[in-house]
């Protein structure tokens, strides 16, 4: 398996760090979707990573449809749960922390690929926005849990890591680990693991 994605796509890295948890090789192929000549739209007619090609030439994205078609191909460190409800609220978890991400890299672009005089300052306030809310949700249903849903580690936290590791990239003006330290504390025990470690984001 191949996949295709970028070293600082968030996206990118929950899905390395869930091939690596379930110990599953794959093939990291680098590509800048925003350059002249990539050519992602080869593989992934929407032009985002992550996309993943299997041996037989098939082609999967988005992230989440990734990370669950990798959790499905080895029994180790199961990271969706079977049961409809308990599957539910993992995956739940996991849209609410895309939804930082998506909110984080619309804000992002709006501030460094639009000139100056075309920018939003209204578009960059209404997606912090969404990115303060999710974070209080976050917290509040986190609470004093060890981990977001049950008694071990799910794709849950490895979404919610994931995000909250962006905003440290490219937002460190959002102080989310002062304000929701139980956020931090979880942040602090997945920075333990190696497949953190090694999938942190360069920070250029």
């Amino acid at each position: 398996m191949k996949l295709i994605g970028s070293l600082t796509s968030p996206y990118v890295r929950k899905v390395r760090i869930v091939f690596s948890e379930k110990k599953l090789d794959v093939d990291h192929v680098l590509e800048n979707v925003w350059s002249p000549d990539t050519i992602i739209g080869q593989t992934n007619p929407l032009g985002k990573v992550p996309c993943l090609v299997l041996d037989d030439g098939g082609v999967i994205y988005d992230s989440r449809v990734i990370a669950e078609y990798a959790d499905g191909l080895s029994p180790v460190s199961k990271l969706i749960p079977a049961d409809t409800r308990d599957r539910a609220s993992v995956k739940t978890w996991e849209a609410l922390s895309d939804g930082i991400m998506d909110a984080g890299i619309l804000a992002r672009l709006e501030l460094t690929l639009r000139p100056a005089e075309q920018q939003s300052q209204v578009w960059v306030d209404r997606q912090m926005g969404k990115i303060d809310t999710a974070l209080r949700q976050m917290s509040e249903h986190l609470g004093e849990n060890a981990w977001c849903h049950g008694n071990q580690m799910t794709l849950a936290d490895i979404a919610v890591g994931c995000a909250i590791g962006y905003l440290l990239l490219r937002f460190p003006e959002v102080k989310w680990q002062t304000q929701y330290p139980n956020l931090d504390r979880l942040y602090q025990k997945l920075m333990q693991r190696a497949s953190f470690v090694e999938t942190a984001p360069p920070a250029a």
